[in-house]
C-alpha cells in the first residue's frame, strides 16, 4: 500500500504505511476488551468472599486496577501502531533540479535484425541491451527513433523510463512501412528531435544501432552535420561482418525459410563495421562493441558521465521529517505502566 499525504492547518502531513494507520484503532479495542475481561474476573472472585462488605471493597479496588490496566494496555497498542504507521511532517520546501544529457537511440528494425548470429535474434538482443541501459540512466532524457528504409520517432525525449520501454518492446520489422536501412534519415531524424528539446545547456548524443550500411549513400554528410551541431554519435554494430542469413518468419516468430534474391541465391547481411567508425568519428563520438552476445550498449554509460550535464527540470518538494518518536515513547512508557499495574491483588491472591 502507498504512503497517503494531506494538509493539516496549512503543515503538510504524510503517512509512509497507513497499514498502520488503519491498526490503530484495533489497540484501543483489545485494551477495552482486556478492562471489560479485568472487571468480569474481578467481579467473580468478589464473589467468593463471604462477607459481602468486604467483597465490594475488594471487588471496587481490583476493578479500578483491572479496568487501569487495561485502558493504558490499549492506549499503548494505540501509539505503538501510530508511530509504526510512519507519521512525517512536511517542515520546509526545496528546490529540486534534475540534471542530465539528451540522448535519442536510433535502433534499426529492418528483416536483417531478425538474423540469428546473436542470441536471441541481432533486434531482440539490441533490445535486451538497450532496457538494461534504460535500467542504469538517472535524470537523462531518452528518445526513440525507429529505422528501416525510412525513420521515425517512436517515442519523444522523456524521463519515464517506463513508457520509453513499452515502446520499445512495440518494435517490430513487420510494422515497418518500408524495408532498408535509412541510416542517413536516422540521424537527421534525430537530429531534429534533439534541437527540439529545448534544453540548450545539456550535451546531446545518438546511440545509433544497427547491421547495416547506409544505403542512401549521405550517412557520412549527416553525421558531419551532428558533429558540427555538437551532437555526438555512438555506434553499436550488431552481427557478423562474414555475413549470416536473413530468416522469413511466420506471425508465430518460426522460421520458414530464409530470404532470396532474384536468381533464388540466399541473401547475407553483414555489418559495416568500418563505415561506422567512420559514421562515429564524425560525430565526435566512438564506435562501441561487446564480446561473445554482449553487443556493448552498456558501454555508453561511462562515455554519457563525460558529458556536460544540463538542468532538466527544476521543482519545488516538501521535504518531510519523521516524527514516530512522538508516538514511539509514550508507547514504550504506557507498556510499561501496563505491565507494572498487573491484574489486581484479589486474582494475584487467587492464583496464588
Amino acid at each position: 500500500m502507498t504512503g497517503i499525504q494531506t494538509t493539516l492547518l496549512g503543515i503538510h502531513l504524510r503517512i509512509v504505511s497507513p497499514i498502520w494507520l488503519w491498526l490503530a484503532p484495533v489497540g484501543l479495542i483489545i485494551g477495552a476488551l482486556a478492562a471489560y475481561r479485568a472487571w468480569q474476573r474481578q467481579r467473580q472472585v468478589a464473589g467468593l468472599v463471604p462477607s459481602p462488605r468486604f467483597a465490594k471493597v475488594l471487588s471496587n479496588s481490583g476493578a479500578a486496577q483491572g479496568i487501569a490496566r487495561g485502558s493504558v494496555f490499549g492506549v499503548g497498542l494505540f501509539f505503538l501502531f501510530f508511530a509504526a504507521a510512519g507519521p512525517q511532517c512536511g517542515e520546509r520546501t526545496e528546490l529540486v533540479k534534475r540534471t542530465g544529457i539528451d540522448l535519442v537511440i536510433a535502433l534499426d528494425a529492418s528483416n536483417s535484425m531478425l538474423a540469428r548470429d546473436v542470441k536471441p535474434s541481432r533486434l531482440d538482443r539490441a533490445k535486451l541491451e538497450v532496457t538494461a541501459l534504460l535500467d542504469r540512466l538517472k535524470g537523462d532524457r531518452v528518445g526513440l527513433v525507429v529505422f528501416a528504409g525510412d525513420a521515425f520517432v517512436q517515442c519523444p525525449l522523456t524521463t519515464d523510463y517506463a513508457a520509453a520501454r513499452l515502446f520499445l518492446r512495440a518494435v517490430d520489422p513487420a510494422g515497418m512501412p518500408q524495408q532498408g536501412t535509412a541510416i542517413a534519415n536516422a540521424l537527421l531524424e534525430s537530429k531534429r528531435v534533439l534541437e527540439g528539446g529545448g534544453r540548450g545547456s545539456a550535451a546531446k548524443a545518438v546511440l545509433l544501432i544497427t547491421d547495416g550500411e547506409d544505403q542512401q549513400g549521405d550517412a557520412l554528410k549527416y553525421a558531419s552535420e551532428l558533429g558540427d551541431a555538437g551532437i555526438r554519435i555512438y555506434a553499436v554494430p550488431v552481427g557478423s561482418e562474414t555475413g549470416e542469413p536473413i530468416p522469413v518468419v511466420d506471425k508465430y516468430g518460426n522460421v520458414t525459410g530464409y530470404k532470396k534474391d532474384k536468381e533464388g541465391r540466399t541473401v547475407l547481411t553483414r555489418t559495416d563495421v568500418a563505415g561506422l567508425r567512420d559514421l562515429a568519428s564524425r560525430g565526435n563520438g566512438l564506435v562501441l562493441r561487446g564480446g561473445g552476445s554482449d553487443l556493448g550498449v552498456l558501454q555508453l554509460l561511462p562515455e554519457l558521465d563525460k558529458l556536460q550535464k544540463g538542468d532538466l527540470e527544476s521543482r519545488l518538494s516538501v521535504q518531510y521529517d519523521d516524527k514516530y518518536m512522538w508516538f514511539a515513547w509514550p508507547a514504550f512508557a504506557l507498556l510499561c505502566i501496563a505491565a507494572a499495574l498487573g491484574e489486581g491483588p484479589l486474582l494475584r491472591r487467587r492464583t496464588a
